[in-house]
């Protein structure tokens, strides 16, 4: 391992691990003097051994349009992403600040208006959004609670700025990957976290639980909460069942609820059982064939009538995807400068709206040079990094912008930060090499807001590779939060 760390190349971007000088930064010492007196073999026998520990486990996603339905492990790597409490309090601030905004919108959105009569964001661009869901206009959600779970991803520049890449408010998954990974960190570093001071991630199911509790419109000492799947071949089910066990709740799928008398009621062996609050993990779309699609097998009919009527709290609320919409993430430095009358701590990354049309010239011109995404497009589909893409690529997406500008944005490519990464070499050994990573820690709103002493930090495990999705061959490290700066 220690030749590993010795010939190990920063490179030109900036590097989580190591400075400029090819130094580890303070809060790494520690961890590289460790791992640089364990033996090579020793190395690959604790890689095994967390893939295994993965695997026992069911730690496993599946692939949209993978024809056999394959569930394969979520990559791990050994070496943990480390960020010192200086680090994380700016971080902590940036995200309360952000997701309190993106609360206030949605409120305002559905409630008064009013950042469309101060000419903040265009109403047109809101309302011509998918996500945006007009019958819910002049409904409040339970406690006034529309953003419960929020996903933030961030980046960090090559100055080393943590930037906020694009929010996540509608079904934000990965947490599960966030316990394991430290689960499977712990068991095969058993040793490692005795001396570093690292802030546990333990808490977030029973905090998740507690919020959800505090959302119940019924005043029961144990309101009964359940999480609602779409089922076994969504490709996020292994969390929907761990978090429900985590819980201790009821894992259901759609056809296990009914709706009587404008109450939501489960059915069980001995009858049926009210339902105060359903954490649903079923996108808006599917979630009640009689206001959304009439196709839907996978949601509770007259579920949104229950909602309505404010017998049942759901997490997250309806409508609150139009605030994760692309286009309207340019404008949530605005929000919190309206709402708070200050700057965003975590800012954005640049970005070119195409159904402006000084920016929609713009991008035509240099896709080559601009990374472009579809707007409610997910984990690393729909999108064209253009210094990797091919003429017929840019055609393709010229072709696409000038047909539906409003579907896409643009940003510039980001030099994301890398992180020494354990690979396999040429000769089927390991090494140690750069990859880069983001990170996405959780947001959970109850009495107060929440933010998780770590996150999900994902890793472009293809050399040379910016898209770090699950589904694009990514994978995932443990982040360990400090207690100091070493």
């Amino acid at each position: 391992m220690k030749n590993l760390l010795k010939t190990y190349a920063p490179e030109l971007f900036f590097d989580e691990m190591f400075d400029a000088e090819g130094e580890p930064r303070p809060h790494y010492r520690q961890l590289c003097t460790r791992l640089s007196k364990l033996k090579l073999d020793t190395f690959e026998e604790r890689r095994s051994q967390a893939d295994q520990v993965f695997l026992n486990q069911g730690i496993t996603f599946t692939v949209y349009g993978d024809s056999e339905q394959t569930e394969r492990i979520f990559p791990f790597d050994l070496i943990p992403r480390i960020i010192p409490n200086s680090e994380w309090q700016r971080v902590e601030a940036g995200l309360r600040q952000r997701v309190q905004a993106l609360n206030l919108f949605l409120g305002d959105l559905y409630g008064k208006q009013q950042i469309f009569k101060d000419k903040i964001i265009p109403r047109e661009l809101v309302e011509g959004s998918n996500p945006f869901q007009a019958d819910m206009v002049g409904f409040l959600p339970p406690k006034g609670i529309f953003t419960h779970i929020s996903g933030i991803d961030l980046i960090r520049d090559d100055q080393g700025t943590y930037t906020v890449l694009e929010d996540n408010l509608r079904t934000p998954s990965g947490v599960s990957y966030v316990l394991e990974n430290r689960i499977v960190m712990k068991q095969v570093f058993p040793n490692l976290f005795s001396k570093m001071r690292v802030r546990p991630v333990d808490q977030y199911p029973t905090q998740l639980l507690e919020n959800l509790r505090y959302l119940s419109p019924h005043a029961r000492e144990n309101p009964r909460v359940v999480l609602l799947t779409p089922g076994v071949y969504n490709s996020a089910y292994f969390e929907h069942s761990f978090l429900a066990l985590q819980m201790g709740i009821e894992l259901v799928e759609g056809q296990d609820l009914v709706v009587e008398g404008d109450r939501v009621y489960m059915k069980t062996t001995e009858g049926l059982q009210g339902v105060d609050v359903i954490y649903r993990r079923v996108d808006d779309s599917f979630l009640d064939p009689e206001v959304f699609r009439k196709d839907s097998a996978l949601g509770v009919p007259g579920l949104v009538r229950a909602y309505r009527a404010g017998n049942v709290a759901l997490c997250n609320a309806i409508g609150n995807g139009i605030a994760d919409d692309k286009a309207v993430y340019a404008y949530v430095p605005d929000m919190i400068r309206y709402y708070f009358n200050e700057e965003a701590i975590l800012p954005n990354v640049q970005t070119y709206l195409c159904d402006r049309e000084a920016d929609r010239r713009y991008v035509l011109e240099n896709l080559p040079s601009l990374v472009v995404k579809a707007v409610n497009e997910s984990g690393g589909y729909g999108m064209l990094i253009g210094p990797a893409a091919t003429k017929a690529d840019c055609t393709a997406f010229r072709e696409k912008i000038s047909a539906n500008p409003r579907n896409y944005i643009a940003q510039p490519v980001i030099s994301l930060s890398r992180h020494p990464t354990i690979v396999r070499d040429g000769q089927g050994g390991l090494s140690l090499e750069g990859r880069h990573v983001d990170f996405r820690p959780y947001i959970l709103y109850g009495k107060e807001i929440t933010v998780s002493l770590g996150g999900l930090t994902r890793v472009a495990l293809t050399k040379g590779s910016l898209v770090v999705n699950s589904s694009q061959g990514g994978g995932s490290k443990d982040t360990w939060v400090l207690y100091g700066e070493d």
